[in-house]
C-alpha cells in the first residue's frame, strides 16, 4: 500500500537537491565562519550567498536577514526584541486570536512582564478586520503582529492593508510568514512589513534553521548573548550546512511559483469535487478566495476527528487536525474556536489536508475517495 503524505503544513520532506548540497557542505565547508583563514572564509562566503538570496526573495537588504533556529525563535526575537527596545514609547501590542503559539505564548509572557496585549478576533473565514485593528491602535502601541497565512485553515490576512494603515504609526509591523513563504509572492516594501519570520522545514529544507527579516531601522534587543555573529543580534556559531540547505530550498521554492500555486489550487478543487461525487456532507473551514494554495481544512459533520485521523492513517494517508505543534493535545483548535466559537461541532470534526511538491493528482483522488469511504462508514 502506497503511503500518501498530506501534512506538508506540519513539515515537508527534504528535497534531494537540498540533501545533496548539505552533504557537500558538511564534507567540504567545515570551517568556522568567524575564522579569518581560508576555511573560515569559505564558510562565510556560503552564508553570504544564502543571505543575499533570501533577502532578494522578499525584496529586503542582506543586512536585514538574521539567521535563527527556526520560526519559533524568529517570532520570539521579533516580539521580545521590539518590546524591550521600544518600551519607552509604550507597552501596548496588538496581535490576533489565531496566531501560531510561538506568537500567542510570547504575548502571554509579555503580559506577565507588564505589557498590554490586544488579541483581535477574526470572522468565520479566519480573517481579521482592518477596521477593528484601526480601532485597537493607540498612541502607545509599539508592535502589531499578524500572521501572513494561517497554518491550520490557510486563511490569508490583509497584510498590505495593515501595512498601509501602520505606515505613519510608530508601531512596528511583524508578520509570521512561516506558512506563506515559498508559496506566496512576498515583498516587505510593498506591504510595509518591518519584521517577518520564516523557517526552512516548511519549504523542503532542513529543520532547525530559519530567518527573521528586520528592517534596517528597527531596533531589536538580542535574546541570546555571546559572540558578535549576525551583526551582534544573534550570538552563536552559524549552522553552515543547514544555511546551505536552506539556500537551496529557497531557490527551489522560487521555481515555477505560479505553476505550483495553480497545481495546489487544482488539488483543492479535485478533492472537493470527489467528495461531492460521493455525496459527502462537509464544510470548508476558511475560504478558497483568500487562502494559502496548499492548505485545505474541512469539517465532516457527524464524525470525530480522532476516529478520522486513525482510520485515514490505517488507509495509508497522513493528515492532521491542525497545528503540528499541538499534536497529541485534546484541547480544541484555538483557531477554530476563534472562528466558530467554543460550542461549534467543527472543533471535533475538522481535518487539515496540505500538499507539497511531490503530491500528485492520483494521490489526491485516492485520498478523497478514502476519506469519503471513511466518513460514510463512521456515520452509519
Amino acid at each position: 500500500m502506497e503511503r500518501i503524505y498530506l501534512d506538508h503544513a506540519a513539515t515537508t520532506p527534504m528535497h534531494p537537491r537540498v540533501m545533496e548540497k548539505m552533504l557537500a557542505a558538511m564534507n567540504e565547508t567545515f570551517g568556522n565562519p568567524s575564522s579569518i583563514h581560508s576555511f573560515g572564509r569559505e564558510a562565510r562566503h556560503r552564508i553570504d550567498l544564502a543571505r543575499e538570496r533570501m533577502a532578494k526573495s522578499i525584496g529586503a537588504k542582506e543586512v536585514e536577514i538574521i539567521f535563527t533556529s527556526g520560526g519559533t525563535e524568529a517570532d520570539n526575537m521579533a516580539l521580545f526584541g521590539v518590546a524591550e527596545s521600544y518600551q519607552a514609547n509604550g507597552k501596548h501590542i496588538i496581535t490576533s486570536q489565531i496566531e501560531h503559539h510561538a506568537v500567542l505564548h510570547a504575548g502571554h509572557k509579555l503580559e506577565k512582564m507588564g505589557y498590554e496585549v490586544t488579541y483581535l478576533p477574526v470572522d468565520e473565514t479566519g480573517r481579521v478586520s482592518v477596521a477593528e485593528l484601526k480601532n485597537a491602535l493607540r498612541e502607545d502601541t509599539i508592535l502589531v503582529s499578524i500572521m501572513y497565512g494561517n497554518n491550520e485553515v490557510g486563511t490569508l490576512q490583509p497584510i498590505a492593508e495593515i501595512g498601509e494603515l501602520l505606515k505613519d504609526h510608530q508601531a512596528k509591523f511583524h508578520t509570521d510568514a512561516v506558512q506563506a513563504y515559498g508559496v506566496e509572492k512576498i515583498d516587505v516594501n510593498e506591504c510595509n512589513i518591518d519584521l517577518l519570520s520564516v523557517t526552512a522545514h516548511k519549504i523542503n529544507g532542513p529543520k532547525g534553521i530559519g530567518f527573521l527579516y528586520a528592517r534596517e531601522n528597527v531596533k531589536l534587543a538580542p535574546r541570546q548573548f555571546g559572540g558578535e555573529q549576525e551583526r551582534k543580534r544573534r550570538a552563536g556559531t552559524e549552522n553552515v550546512a543547514s544555511i546551505v540547505g536552506f539556500h537551496e530550498a529557497v531557490l527551489i521554492s522560487a521555481e515555477e511559483l505560479s505553476e505550483k500555486r495553480n497545481r495546489y489550487m487544482g488539488f483543492k478543487e479535485t478533492f472537493i469535487q470527489k467528495l461531492r461525487e460521493h455525496r459527502i456532507d462537509f464544510a470548508l473551514n476558511g475560504t478558497l478566495e483568500h487562502s494559502l494554495p496548499h492548505v485545505l481544512n474541512l469539517s465532516f459533520p457527524g464524525t470525530n476527528v480522532e476516529q478520522m485521523l486513525v482510520n485515514l492513517d490505517l488507509a495509508g494517508i497522513a493528515v492532521s487536525s491542525g497545528s503540528a505543534c499541538t499534536a497529541g493535545s485534546i484541547e480544541p483548535s484555538h483557531v477554530l474556536v476563534a472562528m466558530f466559537g467554543k460550542g461549534s461541532e467543527r472543533l471535533i470534526n475538522s481535518i487539515r489536508f496540505s500538499f507539497g511538491y511531490d503530491t500528485t493528482t492520483e494521490q489526491i483522488v485516492r485520498a478523497a475517495e478514502e476519506t469519503a469511504r471513511i466518513v460514510t462508514r463512521l456515520k452509519k
